[in-house]
């Protein structure tokens, strides 16, 4: 059976996350002792006793999901599962990148972590005058739709294609609160502000992306060893270098989600798996229309249930 594996991003992280296969799985005791080596942190820590403010700190959050959905891929190897394509939301894509073989588990953390480091940074300066970052998901409303009145809204951007009738907007919180008035005037069913610390895959976080491009120079990727979905243009990235460029961008673009997802199904797969916590992007998956199924695994009992059934 060939699986594309879809990784989740920031936002899906919970406490507690990942205990029940760290207790089940010497192959995840070890990636967690890999992680922590890497990023000179406490995993089991930062994981299983950090409460929901300290998860939700984006140098936190880049961490701890990259371990729980490398920890979800690692059970699933153990029982002789493999992905024969991979993909991820946003921070899932690098997960992705190393189940691709474009980068190693060891080399993975610190990158995230640094990741991390500069998105905050850039959140930071670009509220230190006085400023605000927003986000919020428009519900009921074609993307094109969206697109069109948050074009005349300075400050306010595009950031995830989550589904055909759910688009995420981001920018300066002003500029946001302006565009969901205005959204909410052509026909928008909902409008709801999302709790973030920063105006993530926007123009607003260059700085970043320019700061992570010189720190990714330090590090050799490889080409993708098998179908690598990219966030930026929703198609399939064959090359080291159009990882590379990927990765810088993708901090400050738009999330191209139901293009990534038109081109999965495209795939020849006969199951998308969701490998890691939450069951954001099944829910996702499913809005989409695609006549293949998609599983969530985050926890030990989902992914035994679908084990059963895989081998």
């Amino acid at each position: 059976m060939q699986l594309c594996f879809l990784y989740p991003g920031q936002g899906a992280q919970y406490p507690g996350m990942g205990k029940d296969l760290f207790q089940a799985s010497a192959a995840v005791k070890e990636l967690f002792g890999l992680a922590s080596e890497a990023c000179e942190c406490d995993t089991e820590a930062l994981l299983f006793d950090s409460n929901e403010d300290e998860l939700k700190q984006t140098q936190n959050t880049q961490i701890a999901i990259t371990l729980m959905n490398l920890s979800v891929r690692r059970y699933l190897l153990e029982h002789g599962i493999e992905s024969g394509g991979a993909a991820g939301f946003s921070l899932g894509e690098w997960a992705a990148y190393v189940d691709a073989g474009v980068i190693s588990e060891e080399e993975v953390f610190p990158i995230v972590m640094e990741r991390g480091r500069l998105m905050a940074q850039a959140s930071e300066d670009f509220q230190s005058g006085g400023a605000r970052s927003g986000m919020a998901a428009v519900i009921g409303l074609p993307s094109e739709k969206v697109d069109e009145v948050i074009s005349t809204v300075e400050g306010a951007f595009p950031a995830n294609y989550n589904s055909s009738e759910q688009t995420v907007i981001s920018g300066d919180a002003n500029a946001i609160e302006r565009a969901s008035e205005q959204l909410k005037a052509v026909g928008a069913r909902r409008v709801i502000p999302l709790k973030v610390s920063g105006p993530f895959h926007t123009p607003l976080l260059l700085p970043a992306g320019s700061g992570f491009e010189n720190f990714l120079h330090n590090y050799t990727l490889q080409d993708p060893k098998k179908p690598l979905y990219s966030n930026v243009t929703g198609s399939i990235l064959k090359s080291s270098t159009d990882v590379f460029s990927n990765a810088v961008l993708q901090i400050s673009s738009p999330v191209l989600w139901t293009r990534e997802e038109a081109e999965i199904a495209d795939g020849g797969y006969s199951m998308c798996v969701e490998a890691g916590p939450g069951k954001v992007l099944t829910g996702l998956w499913k809005k989409s229309g695609q006549s293949i199924e998609c599983r969530p695994t985050g926890s030990r009992e989902k992914l035994d249930e679908l084990i059963g059934e895989l081998v």
